[in-house]
């Protein structure tokens, strides 16, 4: 009967704090202001922070030992996770240095905070044995958002030997057996590549366009016909040197084809002209199109955000907390109840209607707590066949 009867309560005044206990009550304000999201387990002692990463839920568990803040805090993770913050030996003691060197000037909304960010920072990987039952965590995203790429200012190392090739880039639901993988390119750069070699009968033009030069005989006719005199007076003069060369019919076929290329390309820089309002028409509706997806993207987030918080507030875990509480603040009550019967403020008949009201709720809410725990060791918190 010492529950109905506490020998050591009395009706006076309750004693001040200490300095220990004033410093634990700022750490535990400094918590409760830096997560609102906070779930009560057992007050000044226990206490629970579900957040969302990679569409999974985790609970960080903060335990309060007595001579806390003297004594470091004990956090740990649920499900077991692999990280590099949690000891591996079980997956889910945070080892944190944050932790090993919590002081007694140590701010710990603070350090909770730095380790969620770092959770955010480095998400840890899931794997499909952290679930029990076939449960599995939330389906990823076919694509991913977030700043994860690298921006150009971020630059790659340097290295003193050559810079390897890069590997063949694989698209998710492309299959391999459609074609063969592609060879990484030889080159990185347009202005690595070799500059082509014509053939003997041809010549490489842009574009990859090969022109066919006119054939060159081994002799002409026309120096044939010529006197010594003649042909002393064309190797001597320039112009009538010149003036054969033009009068050539291979030269003429050449400068013919040049001046049907020069018209042709005058032809396509005509046509390109004309295009360049299509496709301007078609960037702006690109641009367009790339800010309805930004704007779709950020919806999106909002709403899976909101999503997976309702997720959270209707797990299993969840509510085992809320239970917890609340058949600890009627346990609480009830004591409160029996302390005024003990001083008189109360009749015998209301003091047991009280009494007996809050004594049964505290005990249905411890039943449906453990029968919420046998259920999470079964069926995995994330169960919502019950």
């Amino acid at each position: 009967m010492n529950w109905l009867f506490p020998l050591s309560k009395g009706s006076g005044p309750l004693p001040p704090l200490n300095s220990l206990q004033q410093q634990r009550q700022r750490q535990i304000e400094s918590l409760k202001a830096a997560h609102p999201s906070l779930a009560e387990i057992q007050k000044d002692v226990e206490y629970r922070i579900p957040f969302t990463v990679n569409n999974s839920t985790i609970s960080v568990n903060i335990l309060l030992p007595p001579q806390f803040p003297q004594d470091k805090p004990v956090v740990s993770v649920y499900p077991p996770v692999g990280h590099h913050l949690v000891d591996s030996n079980n997956g889910t003691i945070i080892s944190s240095p944050l932790i090993s060197n919590f002081g007694m000037h140590s701010d710990l909304g603070k350090v909770i905070q730095s380790l969620l960010d770092e959770f955010w920072n480095s998400p840890p990987p899931w794997t499909a044995h952290m679930y029990k039952s076939g449960i599995t965590p939330y389906p990823t995203q076919a694509f991913h958002y977030g700043p994860r790429h690298v921006g150009p200012s971020h630059t790659p190392p340097a290295s003193a030997g050559p810079a390897p090739s890069p590997a063949p880039m694989t698209h998710p639901g492309v299959d391999s057996a459609h074609g063969p993988p592609r060879a990484p390119a030889p080159y990185g750069l347009l202005c690595e590549l070799p500059l082509p070699v014509p053939a003997a009968d041809s010549q490489a033009g842009l574009n990859g366009h090969l022109y066919k030069m006119p054939e060159i005989p081994e002799s002409f006719p026309e120096l044939c016909d010529m006197n010594l005199i003649q042909l002393s007076k064309l190797s001597e003069n320039e112009d009538v040197l010149l003036e054969f060369f033009v009068s050539l019919p291979q030269f003429r076929q050449v400068t013919h084809d040049k001046e049907e290329l020069i018209t042709s390309i005058v032809d396509v820089a005509k046509k390109n002209l004309q295009l360049e309002p299509h496709l301007e028409g078609k960037r702006q509706e690109m641009l367009y199109k790339c800010e309805q997806l930004t704007q779709l993207k950020s919806a999106f987030e909002s709403r899976m955000q909101r999503q997976h918080e309702l997720s959270e507030s209707c797990s299993l875990s969840t509510l085992q907390a809320r239970l917890k509480v609340a058949a600890h603040q009627a346990e609480e009550e009830s004591e409160v109840t029996a302390e005024n019967f003990l001083e008189g403020r109360t009749d015998i008949d209301e003091f047991l209607t009280r009494f007996m009201e809050k004594r049964t709720l505290c005990h249905s809410r411890r039943a449906k707590e453990e029968k919420l725990q046998q259920s999470i060791n079964t069926h995995g918190q994330f169960n919502t066949n019950l």
